[in-house]
């Protein structure tokens, strides 16, 4: 195996190795255990503002400390050492979970809340990687090939898992709690395990100024005068709000995808199987993308995206029966990994090359501060549809029509993300940031 695709192999494994947490644990059986176990026997509504409390605080924290992370590591060379750092640290808090007896629900939120920061906190120096592994050319192909194996992974382990929990006699279990936590364990392993592809196989470029000595004091100083310097890169910044914006319409749509299914009566093994598709279509799609930023460029690329969001939202408002929404799934998956992918190569041309980890630290601090507009439009445009579509003294049906109206149209305002971050983006001039950057560049 040549250097170069053993270190692009070496990076993709990463993917492969997190996205377990990311499918099985966060968005699979964390939060339903969390509610039938853990919390069993509480209000849906407290344990539902407990577990909000948890992912809330860790993401608050991920957010605020990802540009100094990120300026810390750039100075030391030290991406891989604080890669390994937080990746294990969310190895061992998923392992933790298995441990969490039933009613714990304080120390559940904690051990979780350990483990997002653990996954977010490492995602900032495996994007920073990127650009040890991928030259200009084929950055967009690489960036893909990431998230490509990240959705194949996961969605391999989190089928063991789903099988494991409907079927745990198979596999040995007493019940579909147990099978769930060794759901957990499995996790843990096979996290911990793949990572060790990455931290072998890719090499980092130590800089001849690298400063290891006050690494702190000076990470801080280099985070200020970068600070001060990002706010007069108007590419930089341009792309970054257009990125909010349009990631924010992307998170809320995922978010909402579900909590609409729900409220549609759809069964939770629906649900599961419609995340199940969405993880194996992205596999290919994310790929397929990559080539095309290789070829159209990756601006080109979230175009496309981004116009599939937004027929994918109209197609939402109008959904009513289950299969369509298993279509919505396909659709989702279709473009998930590609806007995410493009995103990250294209933001690579756009700051120095010898500050990754820096700017890419504010890059995940906006990606931890998305979906806040989202959810509060939504919920805004529903509560406001609702007052001014409900008639006097409503029946019964009148007030369920009108109810399920207000739903559509607060889907329908994550159009405005949408278009708001693609007005944006045209705006981005992306051979005004390779200047900005070069003069960067020490």
């Amino acid at each position: 195996m040549k250097p170069h695709r053993k270190a692009v192999w070496g990076w993709a494994m990463y993917d492969w190795a997190n996205s377990a947490f990311a499918t099985t644990v966060m968005a699979g059986f964390f939060p339903v255990f969390f509610k039938q176990y853990w919390s069993s026997g509480v209000d849906v509504n407290l344990s539902t503002a407990r577990l909000g409390v948890g992912n809330a605080a860790a993401g608050l924290l991920v957010a605020l400390a990802a540009p100094i992370l990120g300026a810390v590591a750039d100075r030391g060379c030290a991406r891989k050492r604080f890669l390994t750092l937080f990746a294990y640290l969310g190895v061992l808090m998923t392992a933790a979970l298995y441990f969490v007896g039933q009613g714990q629900w304080a120390l559940a939120v904690v051990v979780y809340a350990l483990g997002v920061i653990g996954f977010s906190g490492a995602n900032i120096f495996y994007d920073a990687l990127l650009p040890q592994v991928a030259g200009e050319k084929d950055v967009d192909f690489v960036s893909g090939f990431g998230f490509s194996m990240g959705y194949l992974g996961g969605g391999l382990l989190f089928l063991i898992n789903v099988l494991m929990v409907m079927m745990p006699a198979r596999f040995g279990l007493a019940d579909a709690g147990q099978a769930v936590q060794v759901g957990f364990l499995s996790v843990a392993l096979w996290w911990g395990g793949f990572t060790l592809f990455t931290l072998c196989w890719v090499p980092e470029t130590a800089k001849a100024s690298a400063d290891r000595t006050g690494i702190w004091s000076g990470g801080f100083a280099q985070l200020r005068h970068t600070f001060g310097r990002i706010r007069h890169m108007k590419t930089v910044l341009l792309f970054l709000c257009a990125y909010w914006l349009y990631i924010d319409g992307v998170d809320t749509i995922i978010r909402m995808a579900v909590d609409y299914g729900m409220s549609l009566g759809f069964a939770a093994n629906d649900l599961l199987l419609a995340l199940l598709i969405t993880q194996f279509v992205g596999f290919p799609a994310a790929l397929a993308f990559g080539r095309l930023g290789q070829r159209t460029g990756p601006r080109r690329g979230i175009y496309i995206a981004l116009a599939v969001y937004v027929a994918a939202t109209f197609f939402g408002i109008s959904m009513t029966r289950k299969e369509e929404f298993y279509v919505l799934a396909v659709v989702i998956g279709l473009v998930q990994g590609g806007i995410q992918a493009l995103s990250r190569s294209y933001y690579a041309r756009l700051i120095p090359a010898d500050k990754p980890a820096e700017f890419y630290g504010f890059y995940n601090m906006l990606g931890k501060f998305a979906a806040i507009i989202g959810p509060v439009l939504v919920g805004g445009v529903g509560l406001l549809m609702r007052r001014l579509l409900m008639p006097p003294s409503p029946t019964a049906e009148q007030a369920a029509a009108v109810g399920a109206l207000a739903a559509r149209w607060s889907i329908a305002s994550v159009l405005i993300l949408f278009a708001a971050g693609a007005v944006l983006l045209y705006f981005v001039d992306e051979e005004k940031g390779r200047a900005q950057a070069a003069l960067l560049e020490d």
